[in-house]
């Protein structure tokens, strides 16, 4: 007889290990928050309250990855910041809109659960969490055995968050002759990396054994979380905009109302020692500008009479400056003058 003695451990899929994953974030989380264990956690779904002082609270989710920053830590074998990446992407994405995060979900899968390597990821996201003033809820890890090669992995993260209707940060409050502050970056954050990767490979940079390129280019994301929602409080802020992907120009825009000109001035910009070091190594000025945050993380619109309030809200490091005005004209925005890529913040 043939005997078959197939198994879903022998495909390279491990359920006990994936368990014992399940059960290690459900402690870890919990002990963040001064509780025994998550009982959410490994459920089949997650449930949260809307904060009661929230008057006609609206929902406000988003979704994101870090992209191929994940193969620079594939590259160092460091894994303790990207979790905190996952989670910036998304919040500081739900802060544009005036909403504060209420909860976190991550998705990670990955050839083969290696714990080591979640347990760090993990601990980053529990992180970026607590800077974000909200919950890990629940995910999913997906172990998928010939989807990815050995040692590969993706994560994805999702957040949900509340704003009420009367605090909701849209277009229309944005008005002529408001300036525009730049709050600096910490870094590369998670955009630009295909290109990062690319310029390390043409010129066969060894970043394993480059101090500065290792310290860098695992930086984790700023998250603004706290400092916005203080304005968003205060009502000091008329509009901001996440600078990630598409740099300074395509996120602002994202924000313009119809009929008015974000001015920017580039010679104002405290960019930072990385972004000199990719624009000393053959990166133009326009695919800086285009594809990388140049020192800028976050962009705030506001009226002039409240500068001097919103600077106490942020530590001298993220300390906003001014950047521009807003303008009548037909062109959303306008980029002036040209970075002074020796200039540091």
């Amino acid at each position: 007889m043939n005997k078959k003695n197939f198994t879903y451990k022998k495909s390279g899929v491990n359920i006990k290990a994936a368990d014992k994953f399940i059960n290690f974030i459900s402690t870890v989380s919990a002990k963040k928050r001064g509780k025994k264990k998550f009982s959410n956690i490994g459920g089949f779904g997650s449930i949260t309250n809307i904060p009661k002082n929230v008057k006609q609270p609206k929902i406000v989710a988003c979704t994101d990855g870090v992209g191929t920053k994940i193969e620079i830590a594939n590259t160092l074998n460091k894994f303790d910041t990207i979790g905190i990446d996952l989670v910036a992407m998304s919040v500081n994405d739900l802060i544009v809109q005036g909403a504060k995060p209420l909860l976190f979900l991550d998705y990670i899968s990955i050839n083969k659960i290696d714990i080591k390597k979640l347990k760090a990821i993990i601990n980053g996201i529990n992180e970026g969490c607590d800077q974000s003033e909200c919950e890990l809820v629940g995910g999913e890890t997906a172990e998928m055995p010939g989807t990815y090669e050995k040692g590969k992995f993706d994560i994805a993260g999702f957040a949900v968050g509340v704003v009420g209707k009367n605090k909701i940060l849209n277009k229309n409050k944005i008005k002529k002759n408001n300036l525009i502050l730049a709050i600096p970056s910490s870094g590369l954050h998670s955009n630009g990396y295909s290109l990062v990767r690319y310029l390390i490979k043409k010129k066969k940079i060894n970043i394993k054994k480059n101090k500065f390129l290792k310290s860098e280019l695992l930086k984790p994301t700023k998250i603004y979380v706290k400092e916005i929602m203080n304005l968003v409080n205060n009502n000091l802020i008329n509009g901001c905009a996440n600078i990630t992907g598409g740099g300074l120009s395509d996120n602002i825009k994202r924000i313009m109302p119809e009929k008015l000109s974000a001015n920017i001035n580039l010679d104002q910009i405290k960019t930072s020692k990385i972004f000199y070091w990719l624009k000393s190594n053959g990166i133009s000025d326009k695919e800086m500008l285009k594809t990388f945050n140049c020192g800028v993380g976050f962009c705030l619109i506001i009226e002039s009479k409240n500068l001097k309030k919103i600077n106490k809200y942020f530590s001298k490091e993220f300390k906003p400056y001014v950047l521009g005005e807003i303008s009548e004209g037909r062109k959303k925005v306008k980029l002036n003058g040209s970075i002074d890529w020796l200039q540091q913040g």
